[in-house]
């Protein structure tokens, strides 16, 4: 795709992304459609026809669209501070182009380099108790302390102590929130929320100026499990949106990891029944979540090199498993569908889209649109 098209076609996701009453399908038609030069010259009409809009949501197209034909999207969210992420670009995250409908538009304040390490969620209950508290702020202070990034939601409780440890630890962590990227939510975490700024990335797919809706929470739950390795889970009740942040990351095929807690605690009813019915391995220590990921280590050390030794000769890379290792050599040959990995090896789906975010962590390879698989 040449450079112009590609800026045009970005430009057309983000101005869609921010078009009241406008989806993530309605966008994934649009962008499958291609002819994006075209766009800015549709009436309603063509709107409607071509993908489905109700006539007051076309209208709402065509005005956004010479919006963006008269601005620099990218230049005036600068202005306010904040990047802007879309799939188009390289520094997208990678682990988020592996999941069910990956975000079109992301809006970041802070240290965007943050997304190429491994990451790590911690999530949990909004009202912890003493033994939450010390178990959240211990896994994180120990997580961040191996070059782990810690990832999760800036909500009161256990999200702001995850938080609170790894900068505590001088380590990376990011928050992903429901709210605008620019919106402190809660308002009590406004401190919290001025060291992440300084000290690790905001980020957000809600664009700034939308009103507060409870229903973004949810969305940004698969956000959170996405950019991350795993889950882990302290203190949730039976109803809880930590567990749907787990079970959304058991979905995308990610390791959940659950602190046990009393069986008399209803705090911990959530955490329990993932450890007992969903498969969630049991965890009491950072370790137990490492030794998970054997590659990690190796990987973490690297690129702690890589950011001191820049220009040295290349580094020992990350070791691979025997089916990482297969997957590898399949993709050397040509580029793939997921379909023709699958057919090629039988591996499970499941084992096989891990076999695949594992590669692309060690980043020997990346996907593209389509659900096609190369070598770097």
């Amino acid at each position: 795709m040449k450079q112009n098209n590609q800026s045009i076609m970005e430009a057309i996701i983000i101005v869609l992304h921010e078009t009241t009453g406008i989806g993530w399908q309605t966008i994934r038609k649009v962008v499958q459609h291609g002819a994006w030069e075209q766009y800015a010259d549709y009436a309603p009409a063509d709107w409607q026809h071509q993908f489905g809009m109700k006539p007051e949501i076309a209208i709402a197209a065509c005005v956004a669209m010479r919006r963006a034909a008269a601005e620099n999207l990218r230049e005036a969210a600068r202005e306010r501070g904040i990047e802007l992420l879309t799939p188009c670009q390289n520094d997208y995250p990678k682990l988020l182009r592996h999941i069910p409908q990956p975000p079109w538009v992301l809006y970041a304040i802070g240290r965007k380099e943050l997304l190429e390490g491994p990451g790590v969620a911690i999530v949990g209950t909004r009202g912890p108790t003493a033994y939450g508290r010390r178990a959240a702020l211990d896994l994180s202070k120990a997580l961040a302390s191996r070059g782990l990034t810690i990832v999760s939601g800036m909500a009161r409780g256990i999200d702001a102590l995850a938080h609170e440890g790894a900068i505590r630890e001088a380590g990376s962590t990011i928050a992903v929130l429901g709210t605008p990227v620019n919106v402190v939510y809660p308002p009590q975490n406004r401190g919290l929320y001025a060291q992440l700024q300084e000290q690790g990335l905001i980020l957000s797919e809600v664009p700034p100026g939308t009103p507060f809706h409870p229903g973004h929470f949810p969305l940004r739950n698969r956000i959170i499990a996405g950019l991350s390795v795993g889950t882990v889970v302290i203190e949730a009740a039976e109803r809880s949106g930590s567990l749907i942040t787990a079970m959304q990351a058991l979905d995308m095929s990610r390791e959940v990891f659950a602190v046990p807690g009393p069986i008399s605690s209803p705090k911990s009813a959530g955490t329990n029944r993932l450890i007992r019915e969903c498969g969630a391995k049991l965890i009491t220590d950072a370790e137990h979540v490492i030794e998970e990921f054997p590659w990690m280590p190796a990987l973490i050390q690297h690129e702690n090199k890589q950011r001191t030794r820049t220009g040295s000769a290349p580094l020992e890379q990350p070791a691979m498993s025997v089916e990482e290792d297969h997957i590898y050599r399949l993709l050397q040959d040509r580029t793939r569908t997921l379909d023709e990995l699958h057919e090629a090896t039988g591996y499970p789906f499941g084992l096989l889209h891990a076999i695949l975010i594992n590669l692309t962590i060690k980043r020997k390879i990346e996907q593209h649109p389509g659900s096609l698989y190369s070598v770097t």
